[in-house]
Parts: structure tokens; sequence; C-alpha cells
């Protein structure tokens, strides 16, 4: 009877122990660092990974390309590598929606238009280029500044066990710029949140150190939104493209099979003029069109280039613009 009772009270002893073991991994497996990203005006996102690869799916249009301006850091902090990272973050976004994304810097574009604004007054010879034609094969370009970044530690205890999360959080000023019309298409400002959880026993562990992952994420918060404002606005728009040859009727466009485009297709011609400029602020808001003809789409030559033929109009340009016609 001693014997059965002592096998019995280790028998549960066994138990208890391994119950405790069970416990203590199930617990230490909580410890582990967790990360969250959700986007402001969407607090229903969980997965940001899968939302990018989504909204980028839902670009439909022509496989445009797009310059990207770095970006400036405009945070009192001055936080190293904010302006970079979300121009890094851009591309890779950009190029996810299908469209084709050129790194870009504010010097040189600079340049580029105060050399075609001197052109355009006479101030300096055309050449045998116009300055307006090294743009020829930028569609759209994106600048934007980072205006605010921080970084918070919060802790909690439960019972015996203990979680700190860092939470980083972003505001992205960016805007989507018409190359040909110079008309701004979307100027936004949105925000970007992003956590970082560790737990532990209360005197163990809970720990968390900087992560420059912890900046990243915020910023693909804040520029996924941005990038769903600018495909709804891309994918909501004529197609747009550019004259880049004229032999007596056929006109070759810059479009070709990523336009997805169909033979027949009726296309208006517009020429670019002056800068249209606000009367307060100064600045350049678009460029003045004139409509000078039609064309119909024959056929694609490649990726990147079709042929048209005259239906209205004449004295068409490389350079000039097309957009499909409602």
């Amino acid at each position: 009877m001693k014997e059965i009772r002592g096998q019995e009270l280790g028998d549960r002893t066994l138990s208890s122990c391994i119950l405790h073991s069970v416990f203590c991994i199930l617990l230490l497996a909580g410890c582990q660092a967790t990360t969250t990203g959700t986007v402001k005006q969407d607090v229903s996102v969980t997965d940001q990974t899968k939302k990018l690869e989504k909204e980028g799916a839902r670009y439909a249009g022509p496989e445009y390309t797009i310059g990207i301006i770095k970006f400036k850091n405009k945070t009192p902090s001055r936080v190293l590598g904010l302006g970079e990272s979300a121009t890094d973050i851009l591309v890779t976004l950009l190029k996810s929606a299908g469209l084709e994304p050129i790194s870009l810097t504010e010097d040189a574009m600079k340049e580029q238009e105060e050399l075609i604004k001197l052109q355009q007054t006479g101030a300096v010879k055309t050449g045998q280029k116009k300055a307006e034609e090294g743009f020829v094969d930028l569609d759209f370009r994106v600048s934007g500044a980072i205006t605010a970044y921080s970084e918070a530690e919060e802790g909690s205890d439960v019972l015996i066990v203990q979680s700190k999360t860092q939470v980083a959080r972003v505001q992205v000023d960016y805007a989507l710029v018409d190359i040909a019309t110079g008309k701004s298409l979307v100027a936004k400002s949105g925000m970007g949140e992003y956590k970082k959880t560790a737990g532990g026993f209360l005197g163990f562990g809970s720990k968390t150190t900087a992560d420059v992952g912890l900046r990243d994420g915020a910023m693909r918060d804040a520029l996924s939104k941005a990038l769903e404002e600018m495909v709804k606005e891309l994918n909501k728009r004529p197609f747009q493209g550019r004259i880049v040859l004229v032999e007596g009727s056929a006109v070759m466009i810059r479009a070709g099979e990523r336009s997805k485009l169909e033979p027949g297709t009726k296309m208006a011609v517009y020429r670019a003029g002056q800068d249209l400029i606000d009367p307060e602020t100064k600045r350049v808001i678009g460029k003045r069109e004139k409509q000078i003809g039609e064309i119909m789409l024959t056929g694609h030559q490649g990726e990147r280039v079709s042929e048209a033929k005259v239906t209205s109009g004449s004295g068409f340009q490389p350079g000039d613009i097309v957009r499909v016609v409602k």
C-alpha cells in the first residue's frame, strides 16, 4: 500500500513539473518581440505587407514612369536617414504597383525647369534639342517631406508579467505632379505608426532596443496610404502619352503594349504652352494647353511605342501630349 501511495505521489509531482514547464514555455514564447503596423484612417489594418500587395494590385492602368525626388527631412529633431528611407521605400512600393519609378535629385529638376523657361522666352537658343524633351520619359513626379517623427516607450505590468512597447509615429507630406501639364494631382499629408512589443517576467527581459525597422515600419505605413491615394488618382485618369516622331500622316507615340490601348482608340493632341502662375502664391499651378488635332491608334511596336494616323489637325511635333478621348 505504501508503495502504491508513493507511486501516486511521484506521478502527481511529475505531472505538476510537466504543467509548470509547459506554462513557462508558453509564457516565454509570449515574451518574444512582436511588431504591428497601422495606418491612420484605416484602423482595421493588421497585416501591412498583405495590404501593400493588395493596394498595388489594384492599379490597372498604363505602366507610367514616375520620377521620385528625394524626400526632405523637415523634422525638428532631424533624425538621420528619414529622407533616404522614405525615398527608397516609395521606390519599392511604386514598383510593386506596376509603375516604373526613377530616383531624381531636386537640383537636377530645378536646372532642367530653369533651362526650359529660358528657351521658351528666347533667352537661350534651343539648339538641336529642346530642354522639355528631357522630360519625355517621365509621366509624373512625386516629391515630399518628413515633417514629424517620434518614438515613445510604453510599459504595462500584469501580475508577474511585464511588457514594453516601442512606438514610432511619422507624418509625411507628399505631392503627385503631372509632368506634361505641371498640375498637382494629389497633395496630402499622411500619418504612419509602427509598434514593437517585448515581454517577460518582472525584472527579467522585457527590453527593447533601438531598431531601424521601427522607423522604416512607420514610414512604410504612411507611404502605403500615400500609394493608395496616388493609385486611385491614376486609375481614374485617361491614358496620357507624348508624340515621339512625325512622318507625314503617321505619328509615333510613347505608349506601346504597356498602355493597354486597343487599335482604333481615338486620342486628342495637345500643345503645352506657358506656365500658369498663381497670383497670390507665385507658384506654378499648371500649363496652358491647346488642342491641335486628333489621331487614331493603328497598332503597337513593342512595349513602349505605338503608331497612329492623323485624323484631324496638323503641325504635330515631338513632345506634344496625347490623351484618350473619353
